[in-house]
């Protein structure tokens, strides 16, 4: 049997805006387990990324259960929930979100050197990571050095290197062209072919049409939990 990494039961979000009540989730129950790759699906205000929010412990719901791993997320102080985010989550933002004066390398560190990994460790960590997404020959450029697509591979070793349950990834291709977005989906099939649990959160069909199974919300409904069988690969 597989092994159940996220388990969210009747979870909703209400947001209070003024004196108004605004019903982000209603009722959500998704389960996903290792090695899926899920894509979130919905337009703007579908309740996807405050989903995206809790999956990632960014948020936790008003009412309603979110098992991580086993663990109950609504138990868990700010601290325990840093902690989850650092050691469990890998975080991809389609802004790439690095830091413009270290090195790629010096990026990918940040999270070990968070967790308390001694300096050798995360140095031979780090450069695993970038390996792992072709980039071995940029380890000393700054992001201003790098194309869009180098920086998104930046910041998915950064996501890798905690070794992490699942991959996260916001609107990935965003910022990025076609050709470069394609390669960006390929990066992350080949991840997905290799054990990781890989979550993508997108408004665009064709980027959802890459991962094994589709999760469309909309007006804070899961509207339809499918495996997708026209699944796009390389």
């Amino acid at each position: 049997m597989p092994k159940t990494i996220i388990d969210i039961r009747n979870i909703s979000k209400v947001y209070k805006m003024g004196t108004q009540l605004v019903h982000a989730l209603r009722d959500v129950s998704v389960s996903i387990d290792e090695n899926e790759y899920v894509a979130l699906m919905g337009p703007s205000g579908s309740g996807k990324s405050t989903l995206m929010n809790i999956i990632g412990c960014l948020d936790t719901p008003s009412t309603g259960t979110y098992l991580f791993n086993g663990t109950n997320i609504n138990e868990l102080n700010d601290n325990e929930l840093a902690e989850i985010r650092n050691r469990e989550i890998g975080f991809v933002f389609q802004t790439f979100n690095l830091l413009p004066r270290a090195s790629a390398l010096k990026n990918i560190e940040l999270p070990l050197v968070y967790s308390g990994v001694k300096k050798y460790d995360r140095i031979d960590r780090a450069e695993a990571a970038l390996k792992s997404v072709g980039l071995e020959d940029r380890m000393e450029h700054k992001p201003n050095e790098l194309s869009g697509g180098q920086r998104q591979r930046v910041a998915i070793a950064r996501a890798l290197v905690t070794a992490p349950s699942i991959i996260l990834a916001d609107e990935p291709t965003g910022n990025l062209d076609t050709k470069t977005g394609n390669d960006i989906m390929k990066l992350f099939q080949n991840l997905w072919e290799s054990g990781n649990t890989i979550i993508v959160v997108t408004h665009e069909e064709e980027i959802a049409l890459h991962a094994k199974r589709i999760i469309r919300l909309r007006d804070g409904l899961v509207e339809t939990d499918e495996i997708n069988q026209n699944q796009v690969k390389f």
